[in-house]
């Protein structure tokens, strides 16, 4: 049977032309009537159509025309209907964040890369981290601190000296941004289903933002962070080129 495409790319000029290249070629269908989405553009723009096209529950097949491209595959305009019905799914569970800002404000995000807390200024952020309900640490003097899904942990997560995480596994990583004290620690492996708190604890001297895949909100109080394991991204990478072939890739670079 024929397959039914929708086709979603970046603003990026590259993304354009491969767009309208190959809705040429294989045709072009609204996404609420396409059997799989083929994102065109870069790791952000894949992280965008994810979230946007969330309640369709369709797999999404990304190809590169940006800059990394780790959750893409190899951009060709040939055997494109070939490659889709080879290709292998893989499940993402997103993150949660719930926020609460000093104006007494609240702000719910998901991400499927990572939640990070950052700080707005000169000074560096004085946080209190809590796992499911336990006091962990009374202080972390730091540039900001993350929860990394395993999807998400070759991105800020491994510039920030984080593990990378096989997919499948059931842990998250919570990392120190450039932690001043305790200087040398690094972080730690958490269970999938743990509930993480993060209070900012000198919020009107040391101001600290948060964010979820990209999506700010400033001045926070608190955030807490758990996964949704009920919400499920499927994300469709080229056979011998999956998520965890990367993942054991990257860590051997």
């Amino acid at each position: 049977m024929p397959i039914a495409i929708a086709f979603a790319a970046s603003e990026a000029p590259l993304a354009q032309t491969a767009r309208a290249a190959l809705v040429g070629q294989y045709g072009n269908v609204p996404e609420d009537q396409a059997d799989v989405i083929v994102a065109l553009g870069g790791d952000g723009f894949m992280l965008q159509t994810l979230h946007r096209t969330q309640e369709l529950d369709l797999p999404v097949y990304g190809m590169n025309r940006g800059t990394v491209g780790f959750l893409m595959n190899a951009y060709s305009e040939s055997n494109l209907v070939h490659r889709l019905k080879d290709a292998q799914e893989e499940v993402l569970n997103p993150l949660r964040m719930h926020a609460q800002c000093a104006d007494g404000s609240h702000h719910n995000a998901l991400a499927i890369n990572e939640v990070s807390l950052l700080r707005q200024g000169p000074q560096a952020a004085k946080l209190r981290i809590t796992v499911d309900g336990r006091l962990r640490m009374e202080e972390l003097v730091c540039d900001g601190a993350l929860v990394s899904t395993p999807a998400g942990s070759t991105a800020y997560n491994y510039s920030a000296h984080g593990p990378i995480l096989p997919i499948g596994s059931d842990v998250l990583a919570l990392t120190a941004i450039a932690p001043f004290r305790p200087r040398r620690w690094r972080g730690a492996l958490l269970p999938k289903n743990a509930k993480v708190r993060i209070d900012v604890t000198e919020p009107e001297k040391r101001p600290v933002m948060a964010d979820a895949d990209s999506r700010s909100v400033r001045d926070v109080v608190s955030v807490e962070i758990s996964s949704a394991p009920e919400i499920a991204h499927r994300i469709l990478f080229d056979p011998g080129h999956g998520l965890e072939e990367r993942l054991i890739r990257e860590q051997f670079a």
